[in-house]
Formats: structure tokens, sequence, C-alpha cells
């Protein structure tokens, strides 16, 4: 008999701390879709949706797709938002034989500190008991014993930067074939610790998580177990359950049980390893400076105003620094600011406008507007196809965007939030990231699949925006205590 499987995504990475509500608005300036709308957007992209489509027609399901939602990350999620989406979710899970979502695994609401959780608690009560659901999550899930209630798997990304959705989609839906024909019968363990932030946030390059997926993949190899998911959590969410996991997937849950909280033991005794290295940033512009005219260029990431982290995306610091030192052959991916994109809209392109821009949002977290005068260069309606390591073919839109060239930097100005992860960012807007001698980027860690291949260094600051590394500034209320590295343990 034909298998019917409902598909869906609802993505969302909140930042607690951020003054910013994520209405379904800022769903639809991302990536949102419905029923059919879903096919054309997804089929034959290397994304998490695309993976569902292939392997509906390899294991001859019939498709049932409600909803394809995700949003920058940024605040708390609307309760209005999160009952509309799930909504839709709920009311396509009568009557199919499997369920497979691709979830964040971070997300809160006003009312639900646990999103997910939540979202998979109601989808269990509609579907019963007996539908397997496997949940595709990001590697900075914050995974909570509800959520490994009511799922029969979690697999997370084994990538950081994340360019394996498609490959770990692929995996979960093989394994809710399996599922579904009774072969296995999975359920989720978890372990966690006292741990804030570990496993170098998450860095797949680094001894700590390198070890944990080759002893994931001895496991699953010798039989022990299905899958083994290895989560960082997220650290800007003040929620009691916030820090890594380990997910184990199996047959036997004692036995699952058992690996997971011995995977743990290994990441609470590196707990302190850290491959992250601050340049200072008066040492970064020396550098910047320096370089100029070298035929590769110099990328700076502002590490504490990634907007992949929920932080706004609009402070200048950074900024005020590359035109203070009067850097030529600059570009900067971005600013946040719709207000100034729509000044510039009215004064034209090709002329020359007076801006207040950026640092509006909060003026404290890495500093407030500053004015600037310049040549606006284009605009765009800010949609393109992402063609990137972690674009996988499918289409973004950051909105009406504007390329502002003041002096010797051409600075990106966007009108949706987003953080720099692919070469089209730029070449969209008409610059070219390759013939730059310093590329300023916002984002952490996703920058480097795409922007390190053409850099001849990377050095990462710290600006005092949002997403700083301090911990011990941030107004933790909710989290368990004690816990590492608040508290000695």
């Amino acid at each position: 008999m034909v298998k019917c499987v409902l598909v869906a995504e609802f993505m969302h990475e909140t930042n607690t701390f951020s003054v910013q509500l994520t209405d379904e608005s800022a769903f639809r300036n991302c990536s949102y879709y419905q029923d059919e709308d879903i096919i054309p957007a997804f089929r034959g992209t290397r994304t998490s949706i695309g993976a569902a489509f292939e392997a509906a027609e390899k294991f001859q399901w019939k498709l049932v797709h409600p909803i394809a939602a995700s949003a920058n990350p940024s605040g708390r999620v609307t309760d209005n938002c999160f009952e509309t989406i799930t909504k839709l979710i709920l009311d396509a899970c009568d009557d199919v034989d499997g369920i497979l979502l691709h979830l964040h695994g971070s997300m809160s609401t006003q009312s639900h500190d646990d999103g997910e959780g939540e979202l998979l608690a109601r989808i269990r009560s509609r579907a019963g008991a007996r539908v397997p659901i496997v949940a595709v999550l990001d590697l900075h899930a914050t995974v909570t014993q509800r959520m490994a209630d009511n799922s029969n798997a979690l697999i997370s990304y084994r990538t950081y930067p994340h360019i394996d959705q498609y490959e770990r989609t692929w995996q979960a839906a093989e394994l809710l074939e399996r599922a579904m024909t009774g072969e296995v019968t999975p359920k989720v363990a978890l372990a966690r610790r006292p741990i804030l932030y570990a496993l170098d946030g998450g860095r797949t390059t680094s001894p700590p998580m390198v070890e944990l997926l080759r002893r994931g993949d001895q496991i699953e190899a010798a039989g022990q177990a299905l899958v083994i998911s290895v989560q960082a959590g997220f650290s800007s969410a003040d929620v009691h359950d916030i820090g890594p996991s380990i997910a184990v997937t199996g047959n036997d849950l004692p036995s699952a049980q058992a690996i997971a909280e011995e995977l743990m033991d290994y990441a609470w005794e590196q707990r302190t390893f850290s491959s992250i290295h601050f340049t200072p940033l008066d040492e970064a512009i020396a550098k910047a400076k320096a370089g100029t005219g070298s035929s590769r260029p110099l990328v700076i990431s502002d590490y504490s105003d990634n907007p992949g982290s929920g932080a706004y995306g609009d402070a200048t610091n950074l900024l005020k620094a590359v035109l203070d030192a009067d850097l030529q052959n600059v570009g900067f991916h971005a600013i946040h600011d719709p207000e100034a994109v729509l000044q510039a809209q009215a004064a034209g392109v090709g002329n020359r406008v007076t801006l207040l821009l950026g640092g509006k949002t909060d003026p404290s977290m890495g500093g407030g507007p500053i004015e600037v005068t310049g040549h606006v260069v284009a605009i765009t309606d800010g949609s393109f196809i992402a063609y990137g390591p972690m674009g996988g073919g499918a289409r973004r839109n950051y909105g009406l965007s504007l390329l502002l060239r003041v002096g010797g930097v051409e600075i990106i100005v966007i009108s949706h939030n987003g953080q720099a992860n692919d070469l089209g960012q730029f070449t969209s807007l008409g610059v070219d990231p390759t013939r730059k001698s310093t590329l300023i980027v916002k984002s952490m860690q996703h920058f480097r699949a795409a922007f390190e291949p053409i850099a001849r260094e990377v050095v990462e600051v710290d600006t005092g925006a949002l997403s700083t590394r301090n911990f011990k500034e941030r107004p933790y209320r909710k989290i368990r205590r004690p816990i590492w590295p608040l508290d000695a343990i």
C-alpha cells in the first residue's frame, strides 16, 4: 500500500534576549510556502525539503506538505504566529502513516520556552502513538526531554557551517521508511549535563565534535544504535534546558540511554576547549590597511552582531572603525536598516545621499547610528538564488536592498535581516567579493563555507553587540543552576 507521509518545516532559532518579537511577517519575509507552492520552491534543491521530495519518489510515498516556513533568528515567536503554523501542521496529521519534520530545536515562543517540545507533543496527541515521527534538527538545537519523548528519532546536522541538511533529511527519510514498515521501532534517549556552552560552539572541525562524531559513527556501524546526534545547544536563550546534549535513537531505550550518558561524559570532560580567538578591533583594522591591494581579501567576521544568532545586524562599531581608518576596496555585508534603504531609494540610484545608518534597534549593543554620505550605487528587491554550500539552490529574500559607496567602502544595507553566508549576497548587488582587499561579514561561523575559500586570512572580532561571548554579562534568569561556566562545578 502507498504510505502517506506528512512533511513540514517550521524553523526558528530564538534569541530570548532580543527585543524583536518574531511574528508571521518575519517568516513571510524569509521563507514561507504553503501547499503546492512548496513544490517549485524546493524540488531539485539540496535542501531538507528537496531531499524529502526525492525520498518520496524513491519510496513511493504520497506526500502531504502543508507548510515550509523559516525566519531569521530573532526574539520570541509570537503566540499568534506559533498557533497559526502549528494548526496547519496539525490539520494535516490525520490519516498519515509517518511524519518527517525539519525543525530548528531552539525555538521559544511567548508562552513556551520549549517551542519544539510543545509542537511535537501536540503532533503526537493528534497523530497517535502508532505514527512514527522523525525530526531533523539544527546542530544548535536545545533538545529537551519533551522533544525526545514525543518523537521516534531526532537527527541533527553534523556540520558547522551547516551544509548537510540535505543528507540528514535523506537519513531521516530512510529511517522513517524502516519504521513505517516495522523493521525498526525507534525511540530517543537524551543525556545532558549542567553546561551552558561547550563543544567549541559546535564547530565540527575542532577536537570535541570530531571525536564525538567519530565515536557515533563507530556505534552506528556496530549496530548498537540507529542514530547518534550531537547538539551543541544555543547559548543565547534564557531557558531551563539550555546547553549541549546527546540524543541516541535506538530500538532499545535503556541501551540507548547508556550510550548517550557515556558520550555526554566526554562532552563534560572537554567543556573548556575553545578554538575561538578574537582579534582586537584596532589590530584587525591595521591588518586590513596593511593588506590593501592584495589579490585575495582579508575577511573580518563581526562575531557578536551575527544575525544568525539573533543579533540585530545593525551594530556600527566595526563600520565606524573601517570608515575612520579610510580603508579602501572594502565590501561590507551588511547593515540591517530598512529605513535607510527607503531614504536611498527616494534619493535615487546614481545620486548622493546622507543617511543616519544603523544602530537604531539598541544603540548600547555594538554602536549607535552613524551619519554617512555616500553614492547610491544600486537598489534591488533583495531576492536571488543562493548556489553556495549553504544555499542549496534555494531562493533567498533580504527585502529591498541597497549598495551604498562611502569612500572606498561598499556597504550593503538590507531590509530583512540575515547573516553573510553566500557569495550571492554580494554579487546580486553587483559586488565581486573576490576582488576586494577586505570583506566584512556579520557572522560567527557560517560565513566560512563560502568565504574562507576566497580569503587570504580570516579574523574574528567581538564588537560588543547582542551576541557577545561574554556570558556573564547576559541577564539569565530561567536557566538551571548551578551551571558551568557561570558557576564553579
